[in-house]
């Protein structure tokens, strides 16, 4: 289990039997897949009955006539043996593949459904190396080391049986020799296992610093912090190793006694038979029949370690797998959605609203009941850490309320359809966050359908045209991870100007003027003002300034509406909100 703790560990069997609902469309072809394996290695271990029948039959008695029909046998029995492991290539290749597109499909479509806490708590390595690594480990488990576990146990059950048929006391021999090989390799595979989930789970963990280390590389330089940086990375890459050298060390005993165990199996088979012979109770091709089969079967038993290895790398991706995907949607939509009403005129209200977060001993929000007004812009106010953002984000239903209820036009905002609801609410956070595509792809990212003079609109709205005419090469310009070629301000009037792109009937905007400079902000609020006017907003408010885009002003404390007025009325009337803001600010707003 990793540090995480968010689940349950499951057990082995049922990680991997849960992988039927996507084995099951296409388990024809796996079956005949795995039914080509086994024919071809039953046609095989043929081939050492024929040389049985040889040396006991045309060598021993000189009949060179019937040396030929069973020459040709032979060579028909290895031409069929590798005819059909082509067959099991060609069987497998596609529906493994489909396999793994689904699984990633469906994983990824689950992250998108999952509330923002959870991506919150989990690091976004281990989630990447879930989405990427761990699914083509299944993927090979699937298509080769799981088949062939059970083709290679069975062939060597078959070649056992084989042997005992036509030499019983070999046959005998030779499975009571096999009965500590399988005893040892299920211990040591167990081990293995376990430490195959710690390093896929290391392995998530250094993904996760390479990924912050390389989003955070100017802070990171501009502290001085590289080297204390460096040094987490190689403690982590150092742990990683210590556990890769112990899968090593478990993977080269179960090797060792691989390979040994059947050695002294055929070394005792060969003294045993040469012995029988010399007596008379057994014949020379009996006895070359039965180390044949041996050696034929080194393959399937000298695999097995390999085979147990990956297996056990398989039950600890699947089981990583699961746990994302067990995780609960809290956010999701209603079984019968209500269609909102028309036309949206957006009136919002928030009735005793609260919230908490997963695993968190004391709410956020205790009760908060406001109403905006259709056309009305309220700025919401308080103290850093008093839940102004969390509530934006409930409005949208990017988290539930765990109490109370939020209303759009009169109906729970849990009763719509989300992407309905997304549509007619629209957002804008303090920490804009861009994607690695041009700026119009960015622009249009919540209506793709949008007109290029649609996208110059909203860029005009937020005062972005300018800078984004001047990028090298327009609108097409791709402005790299994060939006990190831009500057702050940049990034924020992009994300302005995305909010307002698909003329939404609720507009939600967390401090959208924080990272403005003076000249900036005072041309952004110009144009804010004729969109405001439009639309209901709430708009998160750390600034005087931000307040005198507002109607009315909303103060939060103690996770409830400690006071709502206009901002004269509340300065006069309310320590609390005076000193949230400067006296300098106060009078420069009067």
């Amino acid at each position: 289990m990793n540090a995480l703790g968010s689940v349950e560990e499951m057990s082995s069997r049922g990680a991997l039997g849960r992988l039927g609902e996507y084995v099951r469309p296409v388990r024809a072809r796996l079956l005949g897949s795995g039914a080509a394996a086994l024919l071809g290695m039953l046609a095989g271990l043929m081939i050492p009955l024929l040389i049985q029948r040889i040396i006991d039959g045309p060598v021993a008695r000189g009949d060179r006539s019937a040396l030929v029909p069973l020459a040709l046998g032979v060579l028909a029995l290895g031409g069929l043996e590798a005819g059909l492991i082509y067959l099991r290539r060609v069987l497998v290749a596609r529906p493994t593949t489909n396999i793994e597109k689904r699984m990633r499909a469906d994983l990824y479509h689950h992250l998108q459904h999952l509330p923002v806490a959870f991506h919150d708590r989990w690091p976004s390595g281990q989630l990447l190396s879930r989405a990427v690594s761990d699914l083509t480990t299944i993927r090979l488990f699937i298509a080769f080391s799981g088949l062939f576990l059970v083709v290679n146990v069975l062939t060597v059950l078959l070649g056992l049986v084989i042997l005992l048929l036509t030499a019983p006391a070999l046959g005998v021999l030779a499975a009571i020799m096999a009965v500590p090989l399988v005893l040892l390799c299920l211990r040591y595979q167990r081990r293995y296992e376990l430490a195959a989930r710690l390093a896929q789970d290391q392995v998530g963990d250094l993904a996760t610093t390479v990924e912050e280390s390389t989003l955070g590389i100017r802070v990171l330089k501009s502290f001085g912090h590289g080297p204390r940086a460096t040094r987490r990375f190689l403690a982590q890459a150092r742990e990683l190793r210590r556990t890769e050298l112990t899968k090593a060390r478990l993977n080269a005993t179960m090797w060792a006694l691989i390979i040994g165990l059947p050695e002294l199996m055929l070394a005792a088979t060969l003294a045993t038979g040469g012995y029988a012979v010399a007596v008379g109770s057994l014949s020379l091709g009996t006895v070359v029949g039965a180390v044949t089969i041996l050696t034929y079967l080194r393959w399937p038993l000298d695999s097995l370690g390999w085979l147990l290895a990956e297996s056990g790398k398989a039950v600890a991706a699947t089981t990583r797998y699961w746990e994302v995907r067990d995780a609960v949607t809290v956010v999701a939509d209603p079984p019968a959605p209500r269609p909102p009403a028309r036309p949206v005129h957006g009136a919002l209200r928030l009735e005793q609203v609260r919230f908490q977060y997963p695993g968190a001993t004391s709410e956020v929000l205790r009760g908060v009941d406001l109403e905006v007004r259709p056309g009305e812009t309220v700025a919401l106010v308080g103290a850093t850490g008093c839940g102004k953002t969390t509530l934006t984000a409930l409005i949208p239903r990017l988290a539930d309320v765990t109490g109370g209820r939020i209303l759009l036009d009169g109906v729970d905002v849990r009763e719509l359809a989300l992407a309905e609801l997304r549509t007619i609410v629209a957002s804008a956070f303090e920490d804009p966050v861009l994607f690695s595509a041009s700026v119009r792809e960015n622009v249009a990212l919540g209506a793709p359908e949008a007109s290029d003079d649609e996208v110059r609109r909203s860029l005009r709205v937020a005062h972005a045209e300018e800078f984004v005419d001047a990028l090298p090469w327009g609108l097409d310009t791709r402005i790299g991870e994060q939006g990190l070629t831009l500057s702050g301000g940049q990034r924020q009037r992009l994300a302005l100007a995305r909010a307002v792109l698909g003329n939404p009937a609720v507009l939600v905007l967390d401090d959208p003027l924080s990272a403005l400079d003076v000249h900036t902000e005072v041309e952004v609020e110009k144009a804010l003002r004729r969109v405001l006017r439009g639309v209901t907003a709430l708009v998160v408010a750390h600034r005087p300034s931000t307040v005198q885009l507002a109607d009315r002003v909303a103060l939060l404390a103690d996770g409830r509406i400690a006071a709502m007025g206009t901002h004269a009325t509340l300065l006069a009337e309310v320590p609390g909100y005076r000193r949230l803001l400067s006296i300098s600010d106060a009078a420069t707003l009067a």
